[in-house]
């Protein structure tokens, strides 16, 4: 009879991937870095306080939703998504050449409407006047002695 060694703890997830999330998320995180450090050196004026927040892939990899924000907010929406559009051809061979794909994802632009809901719900709950319950302790605050 032959012992069986006993198994590692660790094992390689299924897919043939070495890493822990799904391709589509590193995929994803790989072209939010891109885009961002070349937007750094396109010089636009419209796309100066612009920040990429989040891309999101389709599972075949053949379209990528950019999701911004910027300080202009919705005002500066328009002009930051036509300046984007001008700038896809040179941020789609930028990703070309960085990374090692197949194909590389057409890229559309949104506003993060995440971000801005929270923004917000933040200022909505700083107007909120306190309506906190007042306990027994509260009323001895004052000290009249």
């Amino acid at each position: 009879m032959s012992k069986q060694r006993p198994r590692s703890g660790s094992r390689k997830p299924k897919g043939g991937s070495s890493h822990g999330y799904p391709r589509t998320a590193r995929l994803s995180e790989v072209l939010r870095e891109v885009i961002a450090e070349d937007l750094i050196r396109i010089e636009d004026e419209r796309l100066e306080f612009l920040t990429i927040t989040s891309v999101d892939v389709d599972p075949e990899m053949n379209r990528a939703i950019v999701y911004f924000d910027s300080m202009f907010g919705e005002e500066g929406d328009e002009g930051i998504i036509e300046a984007l559009g001008e700038h896809r051809p040179r941020l789609q061979a930028s990703i070309n050449r960085q990374m090692h794909a197949r194909k590389t994802p057409i890229l559309s632009f949104k506003p993060d409407e995440v971000i801005r809901s929270a923004a917000r719900i933040e200022e909505l709950l700083r107007k909120q006047p306190n309506t906190s319950p007042i306990t027994p302790d509260s009323d001895n605050d004052t000290d009249e002695e």
